[in-house]
């Protein structure tokens, strides 16, 4: 499988990384089991999660994603050979959010015990805090990794312009610096991550691990009508692209997947993988059908004239 080297760490990762946001809210403990089994079997180990995943379900508190991928690396012994990447910052009730350094000090011992594992390869500010003075918050990650408890930090939701100012923060105080970022950045979604983080992407050198990479499951092709998207979990974020547009890059991700034998999933990915830039896209996996499709991804080389078939059809209409 592809890799590249991630950000200034000189670690190399696959070019796809598993989403774990699925973990014990549309997959089971036991399903997630036999799929991250699967996707390390694969060579898919890059994974992401969050504190937050998944409180958004009635019952649920957070930490349920780590708490599975915590099981699986007690059951599987294979911690030591996954790059594990978890976010801090979310509201997680009773006052528990932002990016404080008492707060932060309090969210990583609970994310360890939960993963079970000693240190956090990449531990990322899951939104900006403009509460908080960015000096603080890079502080307390500092100390962090000089503790060996991260190896690297990343951001994720921030603005281009509170970006440049934390690498900035970082470089004058000789503080860790985020080494990467995780925006929405996807086929149907370009406008602000081209226009406004990608240049500061190009400045400072770092990796870009874009969540939603198949628009909620829009550009795999399954939702097609209103009536594939009711009462759907993501159907609501997949249902906003059914326009125009949305359609247009639907045609275009078919095109392409039949000259390829390939599918709009794969595409899709392959096609972000091949922008100036990224890293790797995170993509959910909730059968070993999709897990083969994200696979796929890793291994598709589209030519220039289909990137530039896709990133017409999907072009911002701004632009």
């Amino acid at each position: 499988m592809q890799k590249r080297k991630i950000g200034h760490t000189g670690v190399e990762v696959p070019v796809v990384m598993l989403g774990g946001n699925v973990f014990d809210w549309t997959v089971d403990e036991a399903d997630s089991f036999r799929l991250l089994d699967a996707a390390f079997d694969a060579g898919l180990s890059f994974i992401d999660t969050a504190d937050v995943y998944s409180k958004w379900i009635p019952g649920h508190v957070g930490g349920e994603s780590e708490t599975v991928l915590g099981k699986w690396f007690a059951r599987s012994g294979k911690r030591d050979k996954v790059f594990i990447a978890t976010k801090v910052g979310m509201d997680m009730g009773d006052g528990r959010q932002g990016l404080a350094p008492k707060y932060i000090a309090e969210a990583v011992e609970a994310s360890l015990r939960r993963l079970q594992t000693d240190r956090i390869d990449l531990y990322q500010s899951h939104k900006d805090d403009d509460k908080t003075p960015l000096v603080d918050t890079l502080s307390a990650f500092d100390r962090l990794i000089e503790q060996g408890k991260v190896r690297f930090i990343g951001a994720s939701n921030y603005a281009g312009a509170r970006l440049r100012e934390a690498l900035e923060t970082s470089k004058r105080n000789n503080l860790a610096s985020y080494q990467t970022l995780q925006p929405h950045y996807n086929l149907v979604e370009r406008e602000n991550y081209e226009t406004d983080l990608a240049p500061v992407v190009a400045d400072y050198g770092l990796g870009v691990i874009p969540y939603f990479a198949l628009a909620g499951g829009f550009l795999t092709g399954k939702y097609r009508s209103d009536a594939d998207v009711k009462g759907k979990p993501r159907g609501g974020m997949a249902g906003k692209y059914l326009n125009a547009r949305g359609f247009a890059v639907l045609e275009a991700l078919d095109a392409v997947a039949r000259e390829y034998k390939s599918t709009p999933a794969s595409v899709a990915l392959a096609w972000l993988i091949a922008q100036p830039g990224i890293t790797a896209p995170i993509a959910s996996a909730t059968s070993e059908k999709q897990l083969g499709d994200l696979v796929a991804a890793a291994e598709l080389k589209l030519d220039r004239a289909a990137i530039e078939r896709l990133s017409a059809a999907s072009a911002p209409v701004s632009a």
